[in-house]
């Protein structure tokens, strides 16, 4: 596909298409999906179970359309992962296109509601490895989201959600 710069919304580029690499985590919440979805896209709370990272909403308001930053950084090593929220079905699904310079290509997180007002959590990525041949051989080093440290993150947002911590208060205004 040709056509616009995805930070611009029109998301007509290959960034919104699946590339090669590829994971999915997953974990079960033992809380209501309305509960567990709010929690997951509460943005800037992702800083606290997301290791080193710190995530905030540049643009709207963390809805379809909202444009969010991700930056991860140990030591001098930073990555910045912006994404642009282009579908959001609550209390079940949000998609996202992640258009930066390094990370590219579609996301998912799904809640599943489950018996017992437990849900399941599915997140799934398709990000476009750069570097060719090279990149897809590195890639589970190059990306600190690799499928472990992500499913990791869902365990403490488990427990997070689990112990009341999430989804934190909104603010009135």
């Amino acid at each position: 596909m040709t056509g616009t710069d995805p930070a611009g919304g029109g998301l007509a580029d290959e960034a919104a298409q699946p590339g090669a690499g590829e994971f999915t985590a997953t974990v079960i919440v033992d809380a209501p999906a309305t509960r567990v979805f709010a929690a997951l896209t509460d943005w800037e709370g992702q800083s606290d179970w997301i290791p080193l990272t710190r995530v905030r909403v540049v643009e709207g308001d963390g809805g379809e359309g909202s444009v969010i930053e991700a930056v991860t950084a140990l030591g001098p090593a930073v990555l910045r992962d912006e994404m642009r929220v282009v579908r959001v079905d609550a209390p079940y699904e949000v998609g996202v296109v992640h258009f930066g310079k390094l990370l590219r290509g579609p996301g998912v997180l799904r809640c599943t509601p489950l018996a017992d007002d437990r849900t399941q959590v599915v997140w799934h990525e398709w990000f476009h490895l750069p570097g060719g041949s090279a990149g897809r051989v590195a890639w589970p080093l190059l990306w600190p989201g690799s499928k472990a440290s992500l499913t990791l993150a869902l365990r403490r947002f488990a427990r997070l959600v689990e112990s009341g911590r999430l989804p934190r208060p909104t603010p009135r205004r």
